[in-house]
Order: structure tokens, then C-alpha cells, then sequence
């Protein structure tokens, strides 16, 4: 979809602008998400005391020696809650990522519940001459568990945010964790439907990773039986029954998480390398003759 729009394939850049949530600094809550890790997630170079130009930069370099045929950048406001700022902190911020001449367009990784009306104004004002997309960590499609892990906000709050941005005029991706503590095989099986009704561009699905010193590895280790932790065949498909049934219309970003080794304490599988993940699930569909949308009913 990105190398469609594009006219060739697009490579992410992430940024760390010095962003927090407000499940961490005592406006909803303290201590963040309990599943939360951002140091598993972007690389050396992505630091808040580096300007933005610079990790731009370095993040060039560091992605052209493994992707060679990447055609522009995009700029990725990925750690914590990217539109938690003053909107002429924003307007700074952003346009200091898109004034890099590789850089084709940003995209701003944030919750639901800190985007308003100002804020959209001001990414409609910058795509006018750049391409913009938010993406939302929503996490799961029910409230029970979005107060267990101290999320902070409902699920609601995510589909009022992205129709909004819809009705606004820019792309939006959600992002969701399957296998969340108290998510049965049934409530996991509903969010094909309850998805396939949002006005997404992009989903991403991770698989619940454990990561090292965060609240819900120590509850896991405390309470082992509270988590189903999937085997890579249990994953596999559920990513299936979703897949066929998630509307069509809607691009499917990722399927698995991958972070470093260092930061898990997920089982084994889940340090196997997305590529691989990815390989086999398509793999698998192709042995069931199947395809994203097969059995999605509008």
C-alpha cells in the first residue's frame, strides 16, 4: 500500500521528541501502561536530547545498510504519546522532521485520547504538502482490560478519536494486542467485526510480549496462570480467523511484534524474527486457499 502510494517502497525513521502519556505523569494515572516497554522498541540512535534533524539522519544511515531499495522516509513519532503537547510545540516538532529534504511525510503514533479539534487542524494544515497518518494504540476493543493494564482511557474515547480523524481527511491506523490477561478464545475472535466497523486505512496486531522490569512481567511471574501466552501454532490461527474475516479494505500493517531478546520474557517463539513469523502465516494460508476478507460480512 505504502510503495502504491508512493510510487516505491518507504522506509520508517523513528523519532523520540521527549513525549510522555497521560497514564504517566498524574493526569489519568501514574507508571504508564503495565505491558508498557518503550526501550524495546526503537533503536540507539532514537534519544530525546538528540534534535530531531540529527535522529533523522542517523536513522538513514542505520536503515540503508539493511534496506537498500527504499525510495523516501517517513518520519515516525513512535515512543509515548505523540501529539501530547502544546499544539505549537507540535507544529514545531513536526515541521522540523518534515523540513529533512528525504523526508516524504510523518507518522504520529499516539492515544486516543490526546487528539482534539486543534490538533487535527494542524495535521490537516500539514497535509496539504506532506503526507500525515495517525496511528492509534488502542490495545484491545473492551474496557475490562483497558483498565486492568492502566490504559487510561476507553474504547470509545479510540473510536471517537478515529472518526474524527476520518472525518478529517487523514489516513489512520489503530494498533492491538492479542492475548491480553481475562481475553478468552471468544472475545479475541470478535475483533475481525468490531475492526472491520472502524474507518482504519492500517491495523497492526502484536501477540502480548512480556518485557523485562514492567508490571505485567512481574504478575506473570507472580501468577503464571493468569496469562494464555500463545504457542506460535495458537497464534498462527487466530492471525488467520481475523485475517478472514477483517474487511478488505483495510491494510494490514503487521502481524507479530519483534524486539530484542534481551528485553523478554515471552517464550521462545516469540523471538523469532518477524520476517519468519510473517512467512509462515502466509505459508499457512496459502496451504488453506485462503485470503484477507473471505468470510468478512459488511
Amino acid at each position: 500500500w505504502f510503495a502504491r502510494t508512493f510510487g516505491g517502497r518507504m522506509q520508517k525513521i523513528s523519532v523520540e521528541a521527549g513525549f510522555t502519556c497521560p497514564n504517566r505523569d498524574g493526569s489519568k494515572g501514574w507508571g504508564g501502561c503495565t505491558f508498557c516497554s518503550n526501550e524495546a522498541f526503537h533503536p540507539a540512535y532514537c534519544r530525546p536530547d538528540i534534535p530531531i534533524r540529527q535522529q533523522i539522519s542517523e536513522g538513514m544511515e542505520f536503515h540503508r545498510k539493511r534496506y537498500r531499495r527504499s525510495k523516501g522516509y517517513l518520519v515516525y513519532f513512535q515512543s509515548y504519546s505523540n501529539t501530547y503537547k502544546p499544539v505549537d510545540v507540535l507544529n514545531r516538532l513536526y515541521r522540523e522532521a518534515l523540513s529533512h529534504p528525504e523526508v516524504k511525510g510523518l507518522v504520529i503514533g499516539t492515544r486516543p485520547d490526546t487528539v482534539n479539534e486543534e490538533v487535527l487542524a494542524l495535521l490537516v494544515e500539514l497535509q496539504r504538502n506532506h503526507f500525515i497518518m495517525v496511528e492509534y494504540g488502542v490495545e484491545s476493543i473492551y474496557d475490562t482490560t483497558l483498565q486492568q493494564v492502566n490504559r487510561g482511557h476507553s474504547f470509545a474515547d479510540a473510536v471517537e478519536a478515529i472518526q474524527a480523524t476520518h472525518r478529517a481527511g487523514i489516513p489512520c491506523g489503530a494498533h492491538f494486542i492479542l492475548g491480553l490477561p481475562g481475553e478468552t478464545p471468544e472475545m479475541l475472535r470478535q475483533y475481525a467485526a468490531t475492526i472491520s466497523r472502524l474507518p482504519l486505512t492500517t491495523v497492526k496486531f502484536h501477540q502480548l510480549q512480556l518485557f523485562k522490569d514492567t508490571l505485567m512481567a512481574a504478575r506473570y511471574i507472580e501468577k503464571p496462570d493468569d496469562f494464555h501466552l500463545f504457542t506460535l501454532e495458537e497464534y498462527i490461527d487466530l492471525l488467520i480467523y481475523l485475517i478472514e474475516r477483517l474487511s478488505p479494505s483495510i491494510v494490514i500493517e503487521r502481524v507479530a511484534g519483534e524486539v530484542p531478546p534481551r528485553f523478554l520474557v515471552s517464550p521462545l517463539w516469540s523471538r523469532m524474527r518477524y520476517d519468519e513469523v510473517l512467512r509462515r502465516i502466509e505459508s499457512e494460508m496459502k496451504k488453506r486457499d485462503t485470503w484477507q476478507g473471505r468470510l468478512y460480512v459488511p
